[in-house]
């Protein structure tokens, strides 16, 4: 029998001199059972361990090579109040009781309480609905188990199902905070399957899911931009541009990057507007008409790798477009801020800066001078020299040609990036 990895749950502390009775070990993990269970063949075994045993994909008993399956595990509740037993008798010697565990949630439970939220969702009944939804997340949040039993049952169909009954124009007071808590349970139970994703496209569930945006409380924001990005991300050029046409959506994602609220809303407002700019250019405009391309670059001053390459990544798309270009050549912490950024954060973030770098100096024309004063090109050459990707590197050559160009009418002055280049210039 081959050992399973043991769990990472902190295990009761017993002490060395205590010896654990043979049949109240697992036989798999040779612990002390917590939650023992029989299987179909009698052999009975920890439910963790056996759990985990039949999720790498086995199919029989460890013990007698009988096919067992997940749903055919019983708990065995007199073994279990012996090993409490035994631990109460032992309390002198440091053992602690061990909990009476929770009763997993079973596929017939959960089709129940999903089939009650559909129906209370259809009649139109918010108040039955909540209660159900806000049960399911907390049976959710009892186990891995239970979360994945849940999302095995349909669980995100049903619940965006829901969402999509309640959805549409005028949402506030309590059916704000119902598509709150529905939204709330959505993210919990992620990923979202393609009947799920179906429903909230749909043009009443995007217009809420917007409106929460906006107007929802301090979680119910952070879920929206969540589900923003998850929604986006999977859909093509056209139905994202169908989308990104929802009142307030572009406003909203630009208010959580100007006025962040927290790091894990800001990286999915960042990787939402990445999404819609590089789908279709026409969509830039819009964005840079609020003042993006200004605060990126100044967040881009201070903040964390994974903030870096998603602000990097949006400045990058929205160079794109004319107009983007224009401001970012009339910014004083453009050049600066990207020259900065090459090979100091990721080999993500040297890609946007020197494509971004390759649009300004390319297509705008407008940075030229200032990128070789700045020793933008001795940068690039100790990229060359350190190597990148082969998209990257076609557009470092090229920028290297574009600057090489204007090198002799240029004096630069960055010496500090002559280090690490082995031939003289």
């Amino acid at each position: 029998m081959a050992p399973v990895q043991k769990s990472t749950v902190k295990s009761l502390p017993f002490p060395e001199n205590v010896p654990i009775p043979t049949h109240f070990r697992c036989p798999i993990s040779l612990d002390l059972m917590r939650d023992p269970v029989i299987t179909s063949t009698g052999i009975t075994y920890d439910r963790q361990s056996i759990e985990k045993w039949l999720e790498m994909g086995n199919k029989s008993c460890p013990a007698t090579n009988q096919q067992i399956t997940q749903d055919e595990l019983i708990p065995n509740h007199a073994l279990r109040r012996l090993i409490q037993d035994w631990c109460v008798t032992n309390r002198a010697m440091g053992i602690e009781r061990i909990p009476t565990p929770r009763i997993p949630l079973s596929k017939i439970q959960a089709t129940e309480i999903l089939s009650e939220i559909s129906s209370s969702s259809i009649r139109g009944d918010g108040v039955r609905c909540s209660v159900l939804v806000t049960k399911l997340k907390a049976l959710g949040k009892e186990s891995e188990r239970n979360k994945l039993c849940v999302t095995s049952c349909g669980g995100s169909q049903v619940l965006a199902a829901a969402f999509r009954e309640f959805a549409g124009e005028g949402i506030e007071g309590a059916k704000l905070g119902l598509l709150e808590e529905i939204m709330s349970a959505l993210i919990f139970f992620f990923p979202l399957d393609k009947g799920a994703m179906q429903h909230l496209i749909s043009l009443s569930c995007s217009k809420s899911i917007v409106s929460i945006l906006n107007h929802g409380n301090l979680a119910g924001m952070i879920n929206s931009v969540m589900l923003l990005r998850k929604l986006v991300s999977s859909m093509d050029a056209e139905a994202i541009n169908s989308f990104a046409k929802t009142s307030g959506l572009v406003e909203g994602l630009v208010k959580l990057v100007q006025r962040p609220i927290s790091s894990q809303a800001t990286k999915a407002a960042l990787a939402t507007i990445y999404y819609l700019v590089s789908a279709d250019e026409r969509l830039c405009t819009k964005f840079i008409d609020l003042g993006l391309v200004s605060s990126l670059l100044e967040i881009l001053i201070d903040c964390d790798k994974s903030i870096c390459e998603k602000a990097l990544g949006v400045l990058e798309g929205l160079f794109s477009s004319d107009k983007g270009r224009e401001r970012a050549c009339q910014h004083a912490l453009t050049v600066p801020v990207l020259i900065k950024k090459l090979l100091r954060v990721s080999d993500l973030a040297t890609h946007f800066s020197v494509s971004a770098l390759w649009k300004l100096c390319k297509k705008g024309n407008c940075c030229v001078v200032e990128a070789l004063q700045a020793g933008l090109f001795q940068k690039l050459l100790l990229l060359v020299q350190v190597g990148c990707n082969t998209v990257t590197k076609e557009k470092v050559s090229d920028l290297l040609k574009v600057l090489n160009s204007s090198r002799p009418s240029v004096e630069c002055v960055e010496t500090v990036d002559f280090r690490g280049i082995n031939r003289p210039f």
